[in-house]
């Protein structure tokens, strides 16, 4: 029991009532009527301490693993099945999943519940856009299956019967913000879809045994394009223009436009972190001296593209006769911008330097864990992680990162900002060296929402709301007392006792 008493979030204090693992839905139903706490749980890679227990029973999907049926346009799952064993099912109908997050061992039923979403949310959006159907066991044991466009609710919300009974679940009134990443509660728009409001509902209204969601194909081949730029500036507009050239070749069908699905971001100090603290020549990647942002951008090609193929496009991007390929135009995109010389392209099917270049992006979130557990450990037990998840319109986004940095500096606290830039959503991370910088880390976070949400943003992007009280605050800050009393009346329609995922989205 003890692997799973934390989650992704570490949160201390962790303890089970027991652990169940249930093989079908029947097992569900039994566990969920037997029990009157229960916390289902998947990969336990809930950054907000939402699948850490306080005396609930864990119920564990882990062995909810079946491909129930996959093709070229859809995939059915069970809840347990990790995103990377679905991407591996989709792999012989040379299909993909777009929207997994960045996280690939997270599970199906997991990221339904988070509504998760990753790198490529600018092109494909979040999970909430790819599911047609789901399975969930209500808090009763009453199975409940939703297709997309089945029920939808009217102006008070929906009528639903189980287990002989009717329930009535209402509709909140409040508004969501509207921005490609929302995890920020329970969906809420009028006449919305029934399935929408299980999906980031974060365990607490059913759990999900089974999933069904559309799929891409054929799969596009990927290139990976690393820039260090010499300004934060510079990349900004960089980020700008290849958003603007993707949305016009997805809007015109251009065979030969720039398609970049997805691009990430890493600023100065996590670049400095990375150089002083992560392992550079296992990644055979050079930071260059005076780099102030690098961006990771993730290009669909045509899916015969090859290795070969691409090469020789960028080695031929500038010359007077160069074909006229999305990639060519990408290179010549670098070259106007000064920074073709300071770019590193893997190419398609080029496997080992395209991990290698995931990897060096993924460092930066692993250099901070290092120290803030090394900090616990040693300075002090009450230090813990203290970061945002915060989302704004793009022409906005330059003006947050100000916000970010200036709120850090005007407490003298050490951070790290990275991300996914395409979306205008990144993840601002103290690194603290006392339990004081925790407190004031706390205090900036919330500062951050406020600026955020009048930004027309949302504080609450990727990864739900959880346990985390910092959390739960930016939410009734974002909805106020009201908005949270209309999700308390949501839970209490489906979930009366109070039994699933007890103090996830609002305290108990």
């Amino acid at each position: 029991m003890g692997a799973h008493l934390e989650d992704a979030a570490h949160f201390t204090g962790g303890h089970a009532a027991g652990v169940a693992y249930p093989r079908s839905e029947w097992d569900v139903a039994r566990l969920v009527t037997a029990n009157s706490r229960i916390l289902p749980i998947g990969a336990q890679s809930s950054l907000t301490g939402g699948a850490t227990p306080f005396g609930d029973v864990l119920l564990s999907t882990s062995r909810m693993t079946r491909v129930l049926a996959a093709g070229p346009s859809r995939i059915a799952v069970e809840a347990g099945v990790p995103l990377d064993a679905l991407q591996e099912a989709l792999r012989v109908h040379r299909a993909v999943y777009p929207p997994v997050p960045t996280f690939t061992g997270a599970t199906a039923g997991g990221s339904v519940s988070t509504n998760a979403a990753g790198a490529a949310t600018f092109k494909y959006g979040s999970t909430r856009d790819w599911i047609e159907s789901l399975t969930a066991v209500l808090p009763n044991g009453e199975v409940l299956d939703v297709a997309r466009g089945a029920c939808s609710a009217d102006e008070r919300g929906f009528v639903i019967q189980s287990g002989g009974e009717t329930i009535r679940i209402p509709l909140p009134s409040y508004r969501m913000p509207d921005v490609a990443k929302r995890s920020a509660g329970y969906y809420a728009a009028p006449g919305m879809d029934l399935i929408d409001l299980f999906i980031g509902s974060e365990g607490t209204l059913g759990v999900i045994t089974e999933v069904t969601f559309r799929v891409l194909a054929p799969a596009p081949a990927i290139a990976l394009a690393l820039i260090f730029c010499p300004t934060e500036r510079v990349g900004i507009e960089l980020a700008g223009e290849l958003r603007h050239a993707s949305v016009e070749t997805w809007l015109s069908r251009d065979p030969a436009g720039i398609d970049a699905c997805a691009i990430e971001h890493m600023d100065d100090r996590s670049l400095a972190l990375v150089r002083d603290h992560g392992d550079l020549d296992q990644l055979h990647v050079a930071v260059p001296d005076g780099a102030a942002l690098a961006l990771l951008v993730q290009l669909e090609l045509p899916p015969v593209t090859t290795s070969r193929l691409a090469y020789d496009q960028v080695e031929s991007a500038l010359l007077p006769h160069a074909p006229d390929t999305g990639l060519v135009r990408f290179c010549q995109m670098l070259y106007r911008f000064g920074l073709l010389e300071t770019t590193e392209l893997a190419a398609p099917g080029d496997v080992s330097r395209h991990q290698q270049l995931l990897r060096f992006r993924e460092s930066v979130p692993a250099c901070v864990n290092r120290l803030v557990g090394a900090a616990k450990r040693e300075v002090d037990g009450r230090i813990e992680k203290t970061a945002a998840d915060m989302i704004v319109p793009f022409d906005r986004f330059g003006e947050m990162m100000e916000i970010y940095r200036r709120g850090f500096e005007n407490r003298g606290l050490q951070f790290a900002i990275w991300g996914h830039i395409s979306d205008g959503n990144v993840h601002p991370n103290v690194i603290p060296a006392s339990h004081d910088d925790v407190v004031r880390g706390k205090e900036a976070i919330l500062e951050f929402g406020r600026e955020a949400a009048r930004l027309g943003g949302c504080p609450l992007a990727e990864h739900g709301i959880g346990r985390n009280p910092v959390k739960q605050a930016l939410a009734r800050q974002l909805y106020g007392d009201a908005g949270i009393d209309q999700m308390r009346a949501v839970k209490r329609a489906l979930d009366p006792q109070g039994k699933l995922s007890p103090g996830v989205i609002f305290p108990e």
